[in-house]
Order: C-alpha cells, then structure tokens, then sequence
C-alpha cells in the first residue's frame, strides 16, 4: 500500500485514506438515487435498475482507475446538471429524439475529451488560466458546494413565507429566499444538529470529524423521522438485470439527428466543470505545490475522466465526471488514490445493498458540503485583490458559480473578462499582461456558446 500509494510521500495513513474515501462516498451516495429521478422512468425514460446499475458501476470503475492510474483522491461519477439536461433534451423532443440517442452524443463528447486529453489541448488550461483566476476557481467550488448543501437541507429556500427580516427580495423579482423554517422543519432542524456537530468536532480537530457527523446525523434522524428505514425489510438488493441500458446507445441515431449542438453543450460544460472540479480538489489537497509534477497528474486524471464519459454511456447513464464531493474526503486527510480506490469500491458494493445507500439522508450530509466550503475558503489569499486586472474576473468566478448553479458560468466568465480587461491594459502598459492563445480561442467559444446557444 505504501510503496504503491506513496503514503509516507504524501503524509498520510491507509486509516486516513479509508476514512477519506468513505466520506467521500457518504457525500455523493446521494447521486444514486437522484440520478434515477432525472434519467429513469419518469425523466429520461431509462429503466430504473438500468440507470442504477450503470451508475453503481460506471462511478465505482471510473473512480478505481483514477485512483489506481492517476494516484489522486478524485471520485467520479454521474455529473448533476448534466443529467438534468439530458432528461431536458430528452423530453422536449417530443419524441423526436430516444435516451438511446442521448446516451449516443454522450458517448461522442466522450470521444472528443479524449482526442482534446491526448494532444494536450485540456492540459494547457492549467498554463494558460493565471493562477489567480484558478485560486477563484478553488474558492467558486466552495462556495457552489456550500450553497448545494444550503439547498439540499432546505436551511435557504425560494418562496418561503416566514419571518420577514430574515427574507431577501431580489429587486425586480417575485422571488423571495428565506432561511427555512427551523420550527416546523425537521429536515432544516436536523441540518443544524449535523451542521454544530461537525463545526464542534472540526474546531477539537477530530479525525474523521465530518464522517462522525454525517453517520451521527443519519443515526439522530432516525427519531426525527428523517431517516426512512422502513423499506428496509423487503428492499430488493440486486438491480433487474433484463432492465440494463449496458451497450443500447445509439451512435448513429445522434449522427443521424445532428446533435451537435447537444454534443457541444455536454462538452463545453464537462470541459470546465471538470478542469474546475480537478484543479480546486488538488489544490485543497496540497498536489499542485509542485507545478510540474501537478500538471502531469491533472493531465492523466483529465484522461480518466475523458474515458469515464463515454465509458457512462455505453453502460447507461449521462457524462460521468469528477465530482465537488471529492473534496469532502480531502478535508478528511485524503491526499492520495487510496481514498479514490476505497470510494469506488463502495460504488460497487452499493449494487448489492442499495436500500441501505439511500438511508443516508441529504440532511445528514448537506452540513459536511456546508463545512467543505469553509475549507475551501481558503485559497481566497491567493488571489491579487489589489490589482483589478485580476481582482475582477476572480470576483466574477467565485460570485456567479453559487449564484447560477453552475462551476462552467463562473470559470466562463472569469476568463472573458480577464482577456477584455488584459487587452485594454496592453493598450496603456505596452503589452505587458501576456494572454495565452488558448484563452483567445476560449473567449470566442465561450461567447459563441452563450451568443448562440444562450444560457441553458
């Protein structure tokens, strides 16, 4: 383990990886049954032990091989949004266009990473976005995965009648956010126990403290009746195996339809919420302090991950990606593929105790999002506040990723307003603010996507 791992190398434990890969399983078991929700039945139409297989699967291999290929604590698995937009398009063909098809321009992305990957296209991202825009980047995750465990426990909601004060109206708008309410709400109620447990557990510096808190949760919100572990008793363990979507995506079908804009819009958003996801986690776990050696890694784990897409959609399921919850396990000590190895195992395993993957409820893990924002927080410092040029576009990266539910908004854009305000600056200081080609060819893609496609 440690000759193979590099443990010692890396400061580490095979007890602290273990832990760190459980708790990074415990903060994304939730995509399990989520991504049932968007894709199965009643959303794209895929057989639900289908989709439940291929996420299983898919998640536990792609996440076995980062760890095993590419020595990183990054945990894979089906992307959110991504399968919100897969059902979109879906549904809104008129059935026009299958979940077979789907799976099919899924697939072709996939392609596309991996011809990008390996001529080292996507690799230069990491020389050619300055390192304040990639501190924003770190920071933006932290804040997005802040505010998706705000969401998930109802602790900040839309619509919300309650106390006044605590309500704010965005201007021109009909829409109110509230705290939730914290009389009524057990879920909400319970987010608070998680959320003081952890912060009291974290602040004693208590190993495995966002694991305690997130099993101590669940556990608490049994009572409460949170915790729904009724279906126990006659779950069934094993999905349907006449029900799979292993190898029906239809390659030719997406040809035949011309999907491309589809296939862009899967690509344009893996290509940032992937290098986002990737850059912020290793940097919150101290593997990009070498530059050199941090830059060859993201380039092997950008490939794992470009096999991971179409890798999901030959088994069943939208892009597999690398998942903001990665970060949880790196808060937990995680700092090698270990823990990435031990998550995906546990994917694996969730095959055969399903019922028991969905016991954990979003308001036993949404404190340990809420805290893992904290963490990340932190890479704040590095970005020069005091020179707008970069002060800005970081601004906008971090404020538009919780704002718009999107990593890809907030990376796209810091880095169109970075090439804007470099340009002008070249005019006054004799080009001395260097803009790499590759953020010239970005800018005009990403204002091609957004002029073209809009915001969706």
């Amino acid at each position: 383990m440690d000759r193979f791992f590099k443990l010692k190398e890396h400061g580490t434990t095979v007890k602290t990886e273990i832990i760190a890969g459980i708790t990074t399983f415990m903060t994304m078991a939730y995509i399990l049954f989520v991504n049932t929700l968007f894709l199965g039945p009643n959303g794209a139409g895929i057989p639900a032990d289908g989709v439940f297989f291929a996420t299983t699967v898919g998640a536990g291999l792609i996440t076995i091989i980062m760890g095993l290929f590419v020595n990183i604590p990054i945990a894979l698995a089906p992307g959110m949004g991504l399968n919100a937009y897969f059902m979109t398009v879906v549904l809104s063909s008129g059935g026009e266009i299958t979940w077979q098809a789907a799976l099919g321009a899924v697939f072709i992305s996939g392609i596309i990473f991996i011809i990008l990957t390996i001529t080292k296209v996507r690799q230069l991202l990491l020389v050619a976005v300055p390192q304040s825009l990639k501190a924003a980047i770190t920071v933006g995750i932290g804040l997005f995965v802040a505010s998706l465990g705000l969401k998930m426990s109802n602790l900040i909601a839309a619509n919300l009648s309650g106390v006044e004060d605590a309500s704010v109206t965005i201007p021109g708008s009909s829409i109110n956010f509230a705290f939730g309410d914290f009389v009524h709400s057990h879920d909400v109620q319970l987010t608070l126990i998680g959320l003081i447990l952890i912060a009291i557990l974290m602040a004693m510096r208590v190993k495995g403290a966002l694991l305690i808190g997130i099993v101590a949760t669940t556990l608490i919100g049994i009572p409460m009746g949170v915790t729904d572990v009724s279906g126990l008793s006659h779950a069934t363990w094993f999905p349907n195996l006449s029900d799979l979507a292993v190898g029906k995506l239809d390659i030719a079908g997406a040809l035949k339809l011309g999907l491309l804009e589809i296939v862009f819009v899967f690509t344009f958003v893996e290509l940032f919420d992937t290098f986002g996801t990737l850059v912020g986690t290793a940097t919150r776990a101290g593997l990009m302090e070498d530059k050199e050696k941090g830059e060859k890694m993201i380039g092997k784990a950008m490939l794992v991950d470009a096999v991971g897409v179409s890798t999901g959609a030959v088994l069943g399921t939208s892009t597999i990606t690398s998942f903001v919850e990665s970060t949880a396990g790196v808060a937990e000590g995680g700092r090698t593929g270990l823990t990435s190895v031990t998550t995906g195992i546990l994917f694996i395993c969730a095959l055969f105790i399903a019922p028991l993957a969905g016991v954990v409820p979003s308001a036993a893990t949404a404190p340990a999002l809420i805290t893992v924002g904290v963490l990340m927080m932190g890479q704040v410092k590095s970005i020069e506040w005091d020179d707008f040029l970069y002060a800005f576009p970081a601004f906008l990266t971090i404020i538009l990723m919780p704002f718009t539910g999107s990593i890809a908004n907030g990376i796209s854009a810091g880095i169109v307003s970075y090439v804007i305000l470099a340009v002008f600056s070249n005019l006054v200081n004799k080009n001395k603010v260097k803009i790499h080609w590759l953020m010239w060819i970005l800018t005009v893609l990403i204002l091609c996507r957004y002029i073209f496609l809009g915001g969706e």
